[in-house]
């Protein structure tokens, strides 16, 4: 098969009484959901999965974008939780390069602050021999000025240097849901779940929205899955009133390369808080992030990041680099991620709650929540443990892997620019080869100063359930968070890749300028009143 499932062939089919009844349905089309999906093909589950917005809308294309096994979590004593962390980036790492990539990250000490030199490599020993390889090693301050030009040199005492990776969270997300549905799994987005079926106080099943009927379809299924994330509250509600969901929000801010070129990571500690801020490298960009505090807005509207919060960053930033000091009209673009934490403590710093997963089971609504991106896989076997008294007997499998080999090297598929093939087959598995082929050789090649591409854009349009111009550039790619005015300059060949794949019409199409230059300005630039 080629391509997501199309949606409205399958909904189609359901007004007409086919595809209505499932092994499982999950509910929440993010990391959670796409994993979960994935593992229920593979155990052979008739396996549906629903999303009420685009496919990783929510948390899973607003993260940090890393894969990593978490430091603080070691530092705060969570042994178990920074092991699986760590092995399952190993993992992530080696079976899909060009979607998950090692870097080196650096955590600079200054004298009289703590942690300081030997804490750190008491920390990171731990680190690596749950990694099972010796990674750490100590960057003097020669070799740090180096790397990062500017870097403030007052009580400097270098550096730890040890590997992580970085991952573009909502391709992640795709992918999986894209080797699920090769596998014969159904995903929908824009598909609102109305409410669940209950009988006799035991769910099986779900309403669905039907938009273009005004109508709703029922589907059945002796189990569901309320993967929501931040929203799995709401829905858990329906039948047990507890709630256990803290809204945590982090927000980042992206400037241009341009105004400060890096290859790898530097990490230290905000001077106001000791919450670790990051600046990286990503997509051609340079980004500075998080924050964590509590997210006291509608979740059903857009995250976006505040005043107070683009003034830390800056503030974080221009402590550690004064001479490259940055502005508030040098940012690019923001994001900003509601994290589903488990906790209810409102009292207790946000940093301090805990970053695991839970499950809970209500009487066949299984609820998983919580967790990292890293650790997606195993979230996602939790909650098909919990979900098995439900299910038939699952299909024997003797491969744990969760992403297809592309049957195709890098090499093999584009011998002149292997770096770029390679990105391409850990973004799109053995649809890279497709991909380039149904594209011409002037769309292959990088937009500006980006790591994207036209062939790209051409694909999703017409493959991966684009039903949205924001779907294309803030989450199938990431153009309109790398360049400026949010990607407008791409307006007049993009509108024709839309008017020729998705039989768009002129008004459509300035339909769709409108409501994504709204979401962008809100959601996606600096606050309206900077």
């Amino acid at each position: 098969m080629t391509g997501f499932t199309n949606r409205e062939h399958l909904l189609s089919k359901m007004r007409n009484g086919e595809h209505l009844d499932w092994d499982i349905i999950i509910i929440g089309g993010g990391i959670t959901g796409a994993g979960v999906l994935r593992e229920a093909r593979r155990r052979g589950y008739k396996a549906l999965l629903v999303e009420q917005q685009d496919f990783s809308w929510g948390t899973s294309s607003r993260s940090s974008k890393m894969v990593h096994g978490g430091l603080r979590y070691l530092a705060a004593g969570d042994l178990k939780l920074t092991k699986e962390s760590v092995q399952e980036r190993q993992r992530l790492l080696t079976e899909a390069p060009g979607l998950v990539d090692p870097i080196s990250f650096f955590f600079t000490f200054r004298k009289g602050k703590f942690p300081g030199r030997m804490v750190m490599k008491a920390v990171l020993t731990i680190y690596d021999f749950f990694a099972g390889s010796q990674d750490n090693r100590y960057c003097n301050n020669k070799e740090l000025l180096e790397r990062f030009q500017g870097l403030d040199d007052n009580k400097l005492q270098g550096a730890s240097c040890y590997t992580d990776a970085m991952v573009d969270d909502s391709r992640l997300v795709l992918r999986v849901l894209q080797d699920s549905i090769d596998d014969g799994g159904y995903a929908l987005n824009y598909t609102k779940v109305d409410d669940l079926v209950l009988t006799d106080g035991q769910v099986t099943g779900v309403s669905i929205e039907d938009r273009d009927h005004s109508s709703s379809i029922l589907l059945n299924a002796p189990v569901v899955i309320n993967a929501t994330g931040a929203w799995a509250d709401r829905l858990r509600n329906v039948v047990n009133s507890e709630t256990r969901i803290r809204p945590l929000r982090g927000s980042h801010i992206i400037i241009s390369k341009s105004l400060f070129p890096i290859n790898d990571v530097m990490t230290f500690l905000h001077m106001d808080d000791k919450r670790g801020v990051f600046v990286y490298p990503w997509e051609g960009t340079t980004v500075i992030g998080t924050t964590d505090l509590d997210h006291a807005e509608d979740i059903d509207e857009e995250a976006s990041i505040s005043d107070q919060e683009v003034d830390y960053l800056l503030k974080a930033f221009n402590s550690q680099f004064p001479s490259n000091a940055l502005k508030r009209n040098d940012v690019l673009s923001t994001w900003a991620g509601v994290r589903p934490v488990i906790g209810s403590e409102k009292s207790k710093d946000p940093s301090k709650e805990r970053r695991d997963h839970v499950v809970w089971s209500d009487n066949g609504l299984i609820t998983v929540s919580g967790g990292k991106l890293t650790t997606f896989r195993l979230i996602a076997l939790d909650a098909l443990a919990a979900a098995r008294d439900y299910l038939p007997t699952a299909k024997e499998i003797n491969d744990d892997r969760m992403f297809s080999t592309p049957n195709i090297t890098a090499e093999l598929l584009l011998s002149e620019n292997t770096s770029w093939a390679q990105r391409l087959l850990g973004r799109y598995g053995e649809k890279a080869f497709e991909l380039l082929n149904e594209s011409s050789s002037d769309e292959q090649h990088n937009l500006d100063t980006t790591e994207f591409s036209l062939a790209e854009c051409r694909w999703a349009i017409k493959y991966e359930a684009v039903e949205h111009l924001d779907d294309l550039l803030l989450r199938r790619t990431r153009l309109g968070m790398c360049l400026p005015n949010g990607g407008a300059n791409l307006f007049p060949v993009l509108k024709e890749l839309f008017l020729s794949n998705q039989k768009w019409g002129e008004e459509r199409w300035q339909k769709e300028v409108t409501r994504y230059e709204t979401i962008w300005k809100k959601y996606y630039s600096l606050p309206s009143n900077s």
